[in-house]
């Protein structure tokens, strides 16, 4: 009997904790959104790794986004890409092409631009994890794990800086092992924006080959 009510106690301390870990990750993640939506505009550089080692696969490139909204442009391996909110852009000048369609919104695991600073807002499940101290920076840790089990990623952890509640990097699990890490160089707000910034203009690619799926 002893033993039961030892067993239950260990049982009830851990759901009280894990359910204290959910709350306050929850309740961190619900800070970083709502600076996040406080700005008019983001503009980020980054660094992006691809690992994957059983495959002896490593990739590493710098990039860089501006955001406002659902809009982007988005330069990276040598391809921008611009999203005007309705119409996607992919500009190769390596190719000469432009290749246009809708935007993706069929592929949820896709975390696009616009959807990084909020794509943990639905489907998953969270606590709060360890924490670094990276370059004199508190940097707290929350794991995301999918709700849905048919999905690719198999966890999610995203760093968050203490003190301005801005995302510092995010590093996602495949479940074939891949593990892509996003790190945050530079992070401004309100940025005096061209108005074409998210506007395609066609006349500067006559050149180019232009491919539309849709």
């Amino acid at each position: 009997m002893r033993k039961i009510i030892i067993l239950l106690v260990i049982t009830l301390n851990s759901t009280v904790t894990f359910a204290q870990s959910s709350d306050d990750a929850k309740a961190l993640l619900d800070e970083v959104s709502a600076k996040v939506k406080s700005y008019d505009n983001i503009s980020i550089d980054f660094k992006y790794v691809l690992n994957n080692s059983e495959e002896n696969i490593k990739q590493e490139t710098r990039g860089d986004v501006v955001m406002q909204g659902d809009k982007y442009v988005l330069n990276i391996l040598g391809v921008t890409r611009i999203f005007d909110g309705k119409t996607l852009y992919n500009i190769s000048p390596e190719d000469e092409e432009v290749t246009i369609s809708s935007n993706n919104s069929e592929d949820e695991n896709t975390i696009t631009p616009s959807k990084m600073l909020s794509f943990y807002e639905d489907g998953y499940n969270y606590s709060m994890d360890i924490v670094q101290n990276i370059k004199g920076r508190k940097i707290q840790y929350v794991k995301l794990t999918p709700i849905d089990s048919n999905t690719e990623i198999k966890q999610v952890l995203l760093g968050i800086d203490a003190g301005t509640k801005h995302i510092y990097n995010l590093i996602e699990t495949g479940t074939n092992n891949t593990k892509t890490t996003l790190t945050v160089n530079s992070f401004k707000t309100n940025e005096p924006l061209s108005k074409t910034l998210f506007t395609f203009d066609e006349s500067k690619f006559k050149d180019y080959y232009i491919n539309k799926i849709d």
